[in-house]
């Protein structure tokens, strides 16, 4: 029976290869790897084992796009109404649901076990209990519950990087938990500059992100008081003596810049700006996290 259902899913994937790539939500798992890759780097003064930064980011990637996969699954009905969602794999028809269930199976073991063999438990159980936070906690509940969706499930997306540093020293430390409060606080101004610009769709969808539930204004008040809170976060590298004057002068720069999209934004009122917005906060976020890297190898570089 399995090796028939594995033999249907290799022939469904020969027809519909760019389909189950849209599932992984190729651009936010190339994100999370990278995220994940720093966090690996970060976690040891010289330089990751090959194996352990490969396979586990390799694993992170695996079961991060394993999650996105359900999130497909589960929110199918939704995205049919959404005009931002329709076209995808599901509510266009492309694929059904047996067959999104079964490729998120496969390659979230193929992760876990990938995990398991070349990093450590600790890194499987936490990347797993990632996977479950947003694919049945956020996705299935917090999504649709309350407008602080994006807060409280904020923290699965915020992992990577914690789980990159677990996978080299097999602990949680606290520049894990920096990293990961980075990322956690940066989760609700990027989300919430799309949810103004879709806030619609959210609405004929039922969804109560913020926007939908206290309004626009409320909304960009939120986003840059959250962008002035992530600006003085991430100045903690530097002051914990984590990072040096490089990430430093990185941080104040795309900091800068980003409050001046979230002032913008809020002082203006012009919702034609949530979408720069938006883009920025992803470009922020790469860039904050290479400047991390080229503070961590400065010295070796020079």
């Amino acid at each position: 029976m399995m090796a028939a259902t594995l033999q249907t899913l290799r022939a469904s994937f020969r027809r519909h290869g760019r389909d189950y790539l849209e599932l992984t939500k190729p651009r936010v798992v190339a994100l999370i790897t990278f995220t994940g890759m720093v966090g690996m780097l970060l976690a040891t003064p010289g330089m990751v084992s090959w194996d352990i930064l490969l396979f586990g980011s390799l694993g992170i990637a695996l079961m991060a796009g394993s999650a996105a996969a359900i999130n497909h699954l589960v929110d199918r009905k939704a995205d049919a109404i959404m005009a931002r969602t329709r076209h995808r794999p599901l509510p266009s028809g492309h694929l059904e649901s047996w067959q999104v269930l079964s490729f998120a199976l496969i390659i979230g073991i193929c992760g876990f076990g990938l995990l398991l063999v070349f990093t450590n438990p600790l890194t499987a159980v936490l990347t797993f209990a990632s996977l479950i936070g947003y694919a049945v906690i956020y996705t299935l509940f917090l999504k649709r519950a309350t407008p602080q969706n994006i807060v409280i499930g904020g923290a699965a997306g915020a992992a990577p990087p914690l789980l990159g540093w677990t996978a080299v020293t097999g602990q949680i430390d606290s520049g894990a938990l920096l990293l990961f409060l980075i990322i956690y606080i940066w989760t609700p101004p990027h989300f919430w500059a799309l949810a103004i610009h879709r806030r619609h769709d959210y609405a004929n969808a039922d969804i109560p992100m913020l926007p939908v539930t206290h309004g626009v204004a409320f909304t960009r008040l939120h986003i840059l008081l959250y962008t002035i809170l992530l600006f003085l976060v991430t100045l903690l590298p530097f002051l914990t003596g984590m990072s040096g004057w490089i990430y430093l002068i990185g941080a104040v720069v795309l900091g800068v810049r980003f409050l001046s999209f979230a002032t913008r934004l809020y002082a203006t009122g012009d919702d034609r700006l949530a979408m720069p917005t938006f883009g920025f906060s992803i470009v922020y976020l790469f860039g904050l996290f290479a400047a991390l890297i080229l503070d961590h190898y400065a010295l070796r570089l020079l």
